[in-house]
């Protein structure tokens, strides 16, 4: 993958670096195909509890690559071939989103546009001061209306901050992403790797059907229309997890007084 790396920063995590950083690991065709086969790849992979995703060379994402030159295939109109593109860039988002293990966004540098909503799309976001971060489709002459962020945004951030950031196509600061919640917690650049490890280690240790379900059920209850449906999607949940065997674990491990040796799921 020419634009894509994978490392491991332990033996449960892996490192999924977008690196172009001629271009600011901008989006192009490229991008979108080697991110999407790398989480393919590491979805496979259940030694693999976690990922950090982060980008090149101090930044995470400048968004789409608007120097990238593609010719129209014969016998297509633009609007079906330009929606094409769209398309599978909305695969790739709803990959990351739906990826089993948890993604955390490890931020530096700009992450803008379309490099904002891959970062929307992880489970946890930490960043650095030098981090910025915008929805600057409207300042290309789109609206701020794409792939998934006036949907994630305001459950995120709340429906007034993300009006005001939407509608300006405002930059904002790490520290201002920090205040309204956009990002979980800034830390200095060089502790950016090691506070998404120490965090990947922490959502490691606990037992993979917990880990799994519990990403699952809250994409699932984010969108349920009722709290009665998240009591159903709950119960299920926990009742199925009685059959795995942990819950006895955890409560000889707490007797003990040992860390749970965890069965596999």
């Amino acid at each position: 993958m020419a634009t894509v790396e994978i490392s491991h920063i332990s033996d449960t995590t892996a490192l999924v670096t977008m690196n172009r950083p001629e271009r600011l690991n901008a989006i192009n065709s490229e991008l979108i195909s080697d991110l999407g086969e790398a989480l393919d790849e590491l979805a496979e992979n259940r030694s693999t509890r976690v990922i950090v995703l982060t980008g090149a060379n101090r930044a995470f994402c400048s968004g789409a690559d608007l120097k990238q030159q593609s010719k129209m295939p014969e016998g297509r109109s633009r609007v079906g071939w330009v929606y094409d593109m769209q398309l599978d860039l909305v695969k790739l988002m709803l990959r990351i989103y739906e990826q089993p293990q948890p993604v955390i966004a490890a931020i530096d540098g700009p992450a803008v546009g379309g490099g904002l909503a891959i970062a929307l799309h992880c489970d946890i976001r930490i960043a650095t001061p030098e981090a910025r971060l915008g929805s600057v489709f409207i300042k290309v002459g789109l609206s701020s209306l794409d792939v998934g962020v006036s949907y994630l945004l305001p459950k995120i951030v709340g429906v007034g901050h993300a009006r005001e950031l939407m509608l300006t196509g405002r930059i904002i600061s790490a520290q201002r992403a920090e205040e309204i919640g956009l990002v979980n917690r800034v830390v200095p650049q060089s502790q950016l790797l090691t506070e998404a490890s120490t965090l990947a280690d922490e959502i490691g240790a606990n037992n993979e059907y917990g880990v799994w379900m519990t990403k699952l059920g809250l994409n699932a209850t984010l969108d349920a229309p009722s709290l009665r449906h998240t009591y159903e999607i709950e119960n299920r949940t926990q009742v199925l997890g009685t059959f795995v065997g942990n819950m006895n674990e955890a409560s000889e491990a707490f007797r003990q007084g040992r860390q749970p040796r965890w069965k596999p799921f």
